[in-house]
Order: C-alpha cells, then structure tokens, then sequence
C-alpha cells in the first residue's frame, strides 16, 4: 500500500517536471530587408513660354533674344514669336497683331495708356482756336477726359510777335484756356500742369517778329 503510494507521488512529481521542461519555441527569424534601386528622377515638365515681338505706337521695331540651353534665337521683325516646348528647343515663328493680342489680351488690357501728345493752334495775338482745332478740340479733350486717372500737362506757346513779356502771357493764356476746360471735363485739377513757354520754344524756327501759325500752339502731354 505503501509503495503503490509512493509509486502514485513519483508519477505525480514527474508529471510536474515534465510541464517545468517544456521551451517556447524561437521566434521566426527577421524577413531580410531588400534595398531596392532609387526612381530615376521624373521628367521635366513640359513649358509653355511664349515671347511675341511688339513694335512701338509708331510702328519702330526692337529686337529681342530668346535662349534657352544652348539655343538663342534673336526676333526682329513685327509680332515674330519664339515658343519653348519641349526641353532644350526653341521654335520660332510669326504671329498676326490679332494672334498676340489674344494671347495677351490680360496683360495687355492691365497696361496704362500709352503716353500721347496733342496739339492744337491759336490765332494771331489770341487764344482763340483756329478753324482747324476747333473743329477736334472737344474730341481730343474728351478723349484725354476718359483715360483713368491721367496726368496732363499743357504747355502755351508764341510766335516771334511782340514781346517776351506779352509772349508769355499770351502762352500761358492759350494753356489756360485748356485746363480749364480739361476741369470741366472732370480731370481734377491736381493732376494737371499748365505753363507758358512763351517764344522760347517754337515748332519753326524764325526770326524775331514773324508771324507763324504753327508756332502758335498748345502741346498737351497725357500720361
């Protein structure tokens, strides 16, 4: 009885020895980590620059250079256009007035006015117009009056008649006459300069005490 106990505990003591050995078993080994070639870079993107060439409001021509890598290509004539496409080519060509202007109808339209210059002509000893100037003076000042906020100036001027004092006046008279009316029109009259040049600048050169129309003038300057 006593050994068949005995026998039991053994068997007892052995199972619980047996649960002590067991081990868990390793853990897998790391996936190898495999390094993979670098992207080659992307392509350059494709450009789209346009250089048209456009020729000034009395139709004189600059030149301009376009390049761009290796290539230069040098435009020359009215409304000649270079492109850039693809990488590293330039290709030139020639586009109509209508053709640029719509493809820079933005910038263009965001511009001032071009700068332009008027004249018109007096009488002898007089600030009245002549039958000439009064038939486009209200159109010319009309004009001036619907640029945005533009600045003017209105220089008078003499013939050789008369004095240098009576000149002066009379210039500044004639210049007078059309701010006035320029301030009429709307033009506030801070942004306009009106002076007298009297016989100091004429159109036509002449000898002292010759009457000639032409010199007898205002020159109005829009900016």
């Amino acid at each position: 009885m006593i050994r068949a106990i005995f026998g039991i505990a053994l068997v007892v003591l052995l199972a619980g020895c047996a649960k002590m050995l067991i081990v868990a078993a390793p853990p897998p080994p790391p996936a190898p980590v495999v390094l993979l070639p670098p992207l080659p870079p992307p392509p350059p993107p494709a450009r789209t620059d346009l250089y048209i060439l456009m020729p000034g409001a009395d139709g004189s021509v600059g030149s301009l250079v376009v390049t761009h890598g290796d290539q230069e290509r040098i435009l020359n004539r009215p409304h000649a256009a270079a492109k850039i496409g693809r990488p590293g080519a330039v290709e030139t060509t020639t586009t109509t007035e209508a053709e640029a202007r719509e493809a820079f109808a933005v910038a263009l339209s965001a511009q001032p006015p071009r700068p332009a210059s008027f004249l018109l002509y007096f009488l002898l000893d007089s600030d009245e117009f002549t039958p000439t100037s009064k038939v486009v003076v209200e159109n010319i000042l009309g004009d001036i009056a619907r640029r945005p906020a533009p600045e003017v100036l209105v220089i008078g001027h003499a013939d050789t008649v008369g004095s240098d004092d009576h000149n002066d006046r009379l210039s500044l008279q004639r210049a007078g006459r059309i701010s006035r009316r320029l301030i009429e029109l709307g033009i506030a009259s801070e942004r306009i300069q009106t002076s007298g040049r009297g016989k100091r600048e004429l159109l036509v050169p002449t000898a002292d005490q010759v009457r000639e129309p032409r010199n007898r003038r205002v020159e109005i300057v829009v900016r």
